[in-house]
Order: structure tokens, then sequence, then C-alpha cells
């Protein structure tokens, strides 16, 4: 299911409806306000276990040494340095971004550890992305796909990108399962996060629209069903952290 209300125009930025050519010029700023302070960031929002999720999320990519890979969303460079050490000398990695902010902010942190080679930064849309039919031989989008405004198109671009036999992976935050835990998630998102933000970042509320985009984004298996809707095949899903996160895995057939 889209995020946009095709009657209406609009579509949500948060809890918020907002016109769906507005979207993306808002979540730039957030990104744009963050870029710096990403994987701060990611370490109050998760309590630093966005870390062990990446590799886990890398580790299980079946990724192998010559791949060529795109990472999107890909940000500060996280998820496409794992994967680099993972397709060797042979492969390759592009990282895409929306946001130019963040792709300087990766390409910068690649620089200054000495890792140049391999690695490529495109400025892209991920519902359009400017690559060629079957380019890649994976495709991962970590902690992006809920701030892309069509995700339909987003994941019909991926499955057209990819190789056949291909794979594409999502890591996202999702439903948390445990009864017990919500509360407790609830009050550390809305609550303590937002609070956060403002004290390390000062800026209270771009923490506050991830927190409520975290709600918006399609349940397991709900986006499942928008993968297949897209086109890919043996489409699963894995929780971790209690449904905290879901992994997402699909292929090209």
């Amino acid at each position: 299911m889209s995020d946009q209300d095709p009657r209406s125009g609009t579509t949500h930025f948060g809890f918020r409806d907002v016109r769906v050519e507005d979207k993306q010029k808002l979540v730039g700023e957030v990104f744009s306000s963050v870029a710096r302070k990403y994987d701060l960031m990611n370490d109050l929002m998760s309590l630093g276990i966005h870390r062990v999720w990446k590799r886990y999320f890398v580790a299980t990519s079946q990724v192998r040494p010559g791949d060529r890979v795109l990472d999107l969303a890909g940000g500060t460079g996280d998820i496409a340095a794992l994967l680099r050490d993972r397709v060797g000398p042979s492969g390759s990695v592009v990282l895409g971004d929306i946001n130019g902010a963040m792709l300087r902010v990766g390409r910068d942190r690649m620089i200054d550890r000495g890792r140049v080679a391999g690695f490529e930064y495109v400025q892209c849309n991920a519902e359009k992305l400017p690559f060629p039919d079957a380019s890649f031989d994976l495709i991962t989008i970590a902690f992006g796909l809920r701030n892309v405004t069509d995700k339909d198109a987003a994941l019909r671009e991926m499955e057209r990108v990819l190789k056949v036999g291909g794979q594409v992976r999502v890591l996202e935050f999702s439903e948390v399962k445990a009864e017990w835990f919500k509360p407790v998630y609830d009050f550390h998102s809305f609550n303590v996060l937002p609070r956060l933000g403002q004290l390390f970042a000062g800026d209270a509320g771009s923490y506050q629209y991830l927190a409520e985009s975290i709600r918006k984004h399609p349940p397991q298996d709900e986006l499942r069903a928008m993968m297949e809707a897209a086109g890919f095949a043996r489409c699963s899903y894995k929780n971790l952290s209690t449904g905290i996160v879901a992994v997402h895995t699909g292929y090209k057939v």
C-alpha cells in the first residue's frame, strides 16, 4: 500500500498530512539538519544496537566477491563499508542517497578511513533510479525506505535494476511484537528521543519526525506484500529485537 492518497494528493510526513510534492523537500530538510549527527541519532534511536543489526544485515546478505552492489539511502556509509569488505577488490559498491549532505558525509568518512577504491557515490531518488536494467547483484536499503514518498515506485525500480537471481534486502524499523515492550518503546520514542535530540543535536523536531515515521511505516506482512506486488519472489522477513526492526528479503526471477 502506498503512502499517497491519490484522491487528496497528500501523503504523510510523520503524523502530519502534507502535499505529495512537499514531502521530499521536508524529508530533505530533516536529513540535512541531522547529517553530521546521523550516527548519534541512530545510537539514540536504537540505544546503540543499530550497529549489531547492520552487521547481521550484511553478514546474511549472500553477497559474494566480485558483486556489484547498490546501497540506497546509504547515508554515512555504514552499510557500504561492510559490503565493500565482502565484494573484494573485483567488486564495487554504489552508495546512493537523495540527500547531498548525507552523501558528502558518507564520502568524507570513507576518505578519512583511507577507503577510496571500489566506491561510487550517486545522488539519486529511489523512485527513479538512474541505472540501466539489470545493473546490480544486490540492492540494500537500511533505515531509508520509510522516508520514501512512493514506496511502491521505489520497490519497482529496485526490481528493474536488479539482475535476475539478484537479491534485495530492506532493513527497517518495524512493528514491535512483544506487547509488554510496546509502552516502553513508545515512551522512549515520543518522550525521551526528542529531548535527547534537542540536548545532543539541538534539533528536537527532526527526531520527533523520525519517531513518527517509524509508526507510519508499513508493518512486516504489509511490506512483504508490497515487495511481492513489485515483482519480487520468495519474499520473507526476519524480526530482530522483538520486531523493533525487520530484515526483508526478496529475489528477482
